[in-house]
Protein backbone atom coordinates (compact mmCIF):
# COMPACT_ATOMS: atom_id res chain seq x y z
CA UNK A 1 0.00 0.00 0.00
CA UNK A 2 2.80 2.19 1.21
CA UNK A 3 4.27 2.15 -2.59
CA UNK A 4 1.05 3.16 -4.31
CA UNK A 5 1.04 6.48 -2.13
CA UNK A 6 4.53 7.33 -2.84
CA UNK A 7 3.34 6.63 -6.39
CA UNK A 8 0.42 8.91 -6.33
CA UNK A 9 1.50 11.15 -4.22
CA UNK A 10 4.85 11.91 -6.02
CA UNK A 11 2.87 11.76 -9.68
CA UNK A 12 0.64 15.37 -7.95
CA UNK A 13 3.43 16.56 -6.46
CA UNK A 14 5.43 16.26 -9.63
CA UNK A 15 2.88 16.98 -12.31
CA UNK A 16 2.14 20.31 -10.24
CA UNK A 17 5.69 21.06 -9.70
CA UNK A 18 6.77 20.85 -13.96
CA UNK A 19 3.19 23.07 -14.60
CA UNK A 20 4.74 25.55 -12.37
CA UNK A 21 8.13 25.89 -13.50
CA UNK A 22 7.56 24.56 -17.09
CA UNK A 23 3.67 26.67 -18.08
CA UNK A 24 3.40 22.85 -19.29
CA UNK A 25 1.63 19.83 -17.90
CA UNK A 26 4.28 17.05 -19.33
CA UNK A 27 2.33 13.87 -17.41
CA UNK A 28 4.70 11.17 -18.75
CA UNK A 29 7.77 13.24 -17.33
CA UNK A 30 5.44 13.63 -13.69
CA UNK A 31 4.36 9.74 -14.03
CA UNK A 32 8.98 9.22 -14.50
CA UNK A 33 9.83 10.67 -11.56
CA UNK A 34 6.79 9.34 -9.53
CA UNK A 35 7.72 5.66 -10.82
CA UNK A 36 11.49 6.70 -10.38
CA UNK A 37 10.76 7.88 -6.11
CA UNK A 38 8.68 4.72 -6.25
CA UNK A 39 11.46 2.39 -6.69
CA UNK A 40 13.99 4.09 -4.97
CA UNK A 41 11.70 4.22 -1.47
CA UNK A 42 11.29 0.05 -2.22
CA UNK A 43 14.68 -0.62 -3.01
CA UNK A 44 15.37 1.37 0.73
CA UNK A 45 13.33 -1.57 2.33
CA UNK A 46 15.30 -4.65 0.44
CA UNK A 47 17.88 -2.86 2.42
CA UNK A 48 16.30 -2.06 5.56
CA UNK A 49 14.37 -5.42 5.62
CA UNK A 50 16.77 -7.73 4.02
CA UNK A 51 15.64 -11.06 6.42
CA UNK A 52 11.75 -10.47 5.73
CA UNK A 53 12.70 -9.95 2.24
CA UNK A 54 14.79 -13.03 1.65
CA UNK A 55 11.76 -14.96 3.57
CA UNK A 56 9.73 -14.17 0.57
CA UNK A 57 12.25 -15.40 -2.26
CA UNK A 58 11.19 -19.40 -2.99
CA UNK A 59 13.06 -21.62 -0.64
CA UNK A 60 14.81 -23.60 -4.03
CA UNK A 61 16.51 -20.51 -4.68
CA UNK A 62 19.88 -19.79 -3.62
CA UNK A 63 21.63 -16.71 -1.91
CA UNK A 64 17.98 -15.59 -1.31
CA UNK A 65 19.36 -12.53 0.99
CA UNK A 66 22.09 -11.84 -2.34
CA UNK A 67 19.11 -11.87 -4.46
CA UNK A 68 16.96 -9.17 -1.96
CA UNK A 69 20.44 -7.18 -2.59
CA UNK A 70 20.43 -7.19 -6.01
CA UNK A 71 17.20 -6.41 -6.74
CA UNK A 72 17.03 -3.60 -4.29
CA UNK A 73 19.98 -2.48 -6.60
CA UNK A 74 18.07 -3.16 -9.75
CA UNK A 75 15.44 -0.82 -7.96
CA UNK A 76 17.66 2.07 -7.85
CA UNK A 77 19.27 1.62 -11.27
CA UNK A 78 15.91 1.23 -12.93
CA UNK A 79 14.69 5.03 -10.94
CA UNK A 80 18.06 6.62 -12.79
CA UNK A 81 17.44 5.03 -15.73
CA UNK A 82 13.91 5.76 -16.21
CA UNK A 83 14.52 9.56 -15.73
CA UNK A 84 17.39 9.35 -18.61
CA UNK A 85 15.90 10.11 -21.91
CA UNK A 86 18.16 7.69 -23.75
CA UNK A 87 17.92 5.18 -21.47
CA UNK A 88 13.66 5.03 -20.37
CA UNK A 89 12.49 3.14 -22.94
CA UNK A 90 15.22 0.23 -22.50
CA UNK A 91 14.73 0.64 -18.63
CA UNK A 92 10.93 0.68 -18.95
CA UNK A 93 11.12 -2.37 -20.44
CA UNK A 94 13.53 -4.37 -18.44
CA UNK A 95 11.11 -3.11 -15.54
CA UNK A 96 8.45 -4.58 -16.98
CA UNK A 97 9.89 -8.03 -16.80
CA UNK A 98 11.25 -7.24 -13.63
CA UNK A 99 7.49 -6.37 -12.09
CA UNK A 100 6.64 -9.94 -13.71
CA UNK A 101 9.37 -11.92 -12.35
CA UNK A 102 8.97 -10.66 -8.56
CA UNK A 103 4.93 -11.35 -8.68
CA UNK A 104 6.03 -14.78 -7.44
CA UNK A 105 7.57 -13.83 -4.49
CA UNK A 106 4.80 -11.44 -3.41
CA UNK A 107 2.23 -14.50 -3.92
CA UNK A 108 3.91 -16.17 -1.95
CA UNK A 109 4.66 -13.60 0.72
CA UNK A 110 0.48 -13.02 0.85
CA UNK A 111 -0.24 -16.94 0.87
CA UNK A 112 2.76 -17.87 3.49
CA UNK A 113 1.41 -14.32 5.53
CA UNK A 114 4.98 -13.33 5.66
CA UNK A 115 5.40 -9.90 7.04
CA UNK A 116 8.11 -8.67 4.57
CA UNK A 117 9.57 -6.54 7.51
CA UNK A 118 9.68 -9.25 9.65
CA UNK A 119 10.09 -12.61 7.83
CA UNK A 120 7.65 -13.73 10.63
CA UNK A 121 4.19 -15.51 9.84
CA UNK A 122 2.13 -12.48 10.24
CA UNK A 123 1.86 -10.56 7.41
CA UNK A 124 -1.53 -9.72 5.48
CA UNK A 125 -2.41 -12.93 3.89
CA UNK A 126 -3.87 -14.55 1.19
CA UNK A 127 -6.66 -11.53 0.82
CA UNK A 128 -3.47 -9.08 0.16
CA UNK A 129 -3.60 -10.73 -3.20
CA UNK A 130 -6.62 -9.03 -4.29
CA UNK A 131 -4.62 -5.74 -3.55
CA UNK A 132 -0.85 -6.92 -5.07
CA UNK A 133 -2.03 -8.53 -7.92
CA UNK A 134 -3.82 -5.51 -9.43
CA UNK A 135 -0.89 -3.22 -7.75
CA UNK A 136 1.89 -5.23 -10.15
CA UNK A 137 -0.54 -4.70 -13.15
CA UNK A 138 -0.61 -0.93 -12.00
CA UNK A 139 3.16 -0.90 -11.89
CA UNK A 140 3.46 -2.66 -15.35
CA UNK A 141 1.17 -0.36 -17.22
CA UNK A 142 2.56 2.70 -15.83
CA UNK A 143 5.64 2.03 -16.96
CA UNK A 144 4.69 1.30 -20.48
CA UNK A 145 2.43 4.51 -21.08
CA UNK A 146 4.91 6.62 -18.61
CA UNK A 147 7.97 5.78 -20.71
CA UNK A 148 7.19 3.39 -23.91
CA UNK A 149 4.25 4.71 -25.57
Amino acid sequence: MKPLFVLLGTFVLSALVLKLFTKELNLQLAGRIAMACMLVFTAIGHFAFMEGMAAMVPSFVPFRKEIVLITGIMEVLFAIGLLLPQYQKQTAWLLIVFFILILPANIKAALEEINYQTGQMNGPGATYLWFRVPLQLLFILWAYVTSIR
